[in-house]
């Protein structure tokens, strides 16, 4: 198995990317810290999981709750080798620059950008002491191209999501510990669904993606999965597209 015995956290693994990724990591072996702002979602997941899965409820965006989580881990199984932190929020009155107003800008910054940051932070020096590991961060195909639709405060925090990586990559490359930005098109999820309960919004949104579809949760977690395994033992700093050819697209196909 690909994932033997490392052990993983994951945020927001209650539900879509990051549940599947939960689900996927321990099928590959790992032992699994599922963590969720909502406690009973990360314990159903790790419910499923089973003996190797721990549940713990934080909120990213505080830096107790970022250091109480990898402590939990390390206390949990002993080490920590994989950090994915996949954690964030989109909001719907996140839009224009123009009209979206400051709290959202600030919750949706403090839990997709900073949240990550913090996540980084104190699971670094876990890192360091199980000497390395792999750091995944969940971005966006808006951090390399503007969105179709106005969603100001989500763009600039997954553009903030990819630059902090490249620099986390960069320095922490010879102290064994890669970082790397996961960058996926709009995924099937449930919070998608509702975004896009607006059939002209949702085919607003598809027109762009040259496969004709969104994502599956489990197709993202694949990508992290090859991210987080030493398979990917030389891929550092990078934009890991998983887009269905969005960022390849200048115009898509009748």
């Amino acid at each position: 198995m690909r994932l033997s015995n490392k052990v993983a956290l994951i945020t927001g693994g209650g539900s879509g990317i990051g549940k599947a990724s939960c689900l996927l990591f321990a099928r590959e072996g790992a032992k699994v810290v599922v963590v969720d702002l909502k406690k009973d979602t990360a314990e159903a997941t790790a419910k499923e999981i089973g003996g190797n899965a721990r549940a713990f409820a934080a909120d990213v965006s505080k830096a107790k709750d970022a250091q109480a989580m990898i402590a939990f881990a390390e206390k949990s199984f002993g080490r920590l080798d994989i950090v994915f932190n996949n954690a964030g929020v989109f909001h719907p009155k996140d839009e224009s620059v123009t009209d979206t107003p400051e709290d959202i800008w600030d919750m949706v910054i403090d839990i997709n950008l900073k949240g990550v940051f913090l996540g980084c932070q104190y699971a670094i020096p876990a890192l360091l002491r199980a000497g390395g590991g792999s750091i995944i961060n969940t971005a966006s195909f808006v951090a390399i191209i503007g969105a179709a639709a106005p969603q100001i405060a989500y763009t600039a925090s997954k553009g903030g999501v990819l630059a902090m990586t490249r620099e986390i990559a960069v320095e922490f490359a010879r102290k064994n510990i890669r970082a790397n930005a996961l960058c996926p098109g709009p995924v099937e999820t449930p919070l998608l669904a509702e975004l896009l309960a607006d059939p002209a919004r949702r085919q607003r949104r598809l027109v762009h993606i040259p496969m004709g579809r969104f994502a599956r949760a489990e197709e993202i977690a694949n990508a992290a999965l090859f991210l987080a395994s030493d398979e990917s033992s030389y891929v550092n700093g990078a934009t890991f597209l998983v887009d269905g050819g969005i960022t390849a697209a200048y115009i898509t196909p009748e």
